[in-house]
């Protein structure tokens, strides 16, 4: 398997990610694996991507969108028997991670036809993947489309997000990828909250991978700020904001949210 061209599969659909961050995918990928490798996009729209990266549409999900349940479930679209002219096995990747190592073992680890996915650690206890960055051979689990066509409003709302339901209806189980490959920002880069006013974000050793799971995104870490509606600013302003006459919400919350700007992240998320 690892002397077979090595495939990273993204999708972008909508606005809230522009080209650019396809791009970015596209030149982390480059600098961290070892060729032949192509990186496909499945786009609503490809203006802007640069020319190495193949583009396809966006895979038919085959039902109305379930409006009961918070998950990405267009992703799985993926599932289907076919998706365009791709073949074999491949490794899918959100727009917003940041690579930080080599990609290799992702594709020599376990069998082929292994579904692996990354640990997600905010739960523990229901021993949940997250598909940030998962792999997969194409066409194998087509029933997971099939059985999601048929009862879309029913099966989301049973399982809220398409990553646990991957995690729970794979035939023959799921895996995950070794621990320290991927981090998951918030939770092994920010550190506990006091600690947060002291330093930086750190970058564990032995990581190739960061997630980006819900806030903050890699633009926002970059800058200190929890989201693009908050303001980046020291630490002593951000406890006074927090305790400014009119403010709203849980202070608690908010004082947890403050972190110093993730420098490091300037340098692998770049073209």
């Amino acid at each position: 398997m690892s002397e077979q061209i090595k495939q990273v599969i993204c999708i972008k659909w909508g606005t809230r990610y522009g080209p650019e961050y396809v791009n970015r995918i596209y030149a982390m990928v480059e600098r961290n694996i070892t060729p032949p490798f192509r990186v496909i996009c499945l786009t609503d729209d490809s203006e802007g991507i640069r020319q190495e990266v193949v583009c396809r549409g966006l895979p038919e999900l085959g039902c109305p969108r379930p409006t009961n349940a918070p998950g990405k479930w267009p992703k799985t679209a993926l599932w289907g028997h076919k998706l365009f002219d791709l073949t074999g096995v491949v490794l899918f990747i959100d727009l917003d991670v940041v690579i930080t190592g080599s990609l290799d073992p992702f594709f020599s680890y376990g069998a082929p036809e292994d579904v692996i996915l990354a640990r997600n650690w905010v739960k523990p206890l229901e021993r949940l993947g997250q598909t940030s960055i998962f792999r997969f051979e194409i066409g194998r689990h087509g029933y997971m489309l099939e059985n999601f066509q048929q009862n879309p409003e029913g099966i989301a709302g049973k399982y809220q997000f398409e990553q646990r339901y991957v995690t729970n209806c794979i035939k023959g189980g799921i895996k995950f990828w070794p621990r320290g490959w991927v981090r998951h920002f918030r939770m092994d880069c920010l550190g506990p909250w006091p600690l947060r006013y002291l330093r930086p974000p750190k970058l564990p050793i032995g990581t190739r991978v960061v997630i980006f799971p819900g806030k903050p995104d890699p633009s926002d870490a970059i800058q200190g700020r929890w989201s693009d509606q908050v303001k980046a600013q020291g630490r002593i302003a951000h406890i006074k904001s927090c305790f400014s006459r009119g403010f709203k919400g849980s202070r608690f919350r908010y004082l947890k949210r403050f972190f110093m700007p993730a420098e490091w992240i300037k340098e692998h998320w770049r073209e």
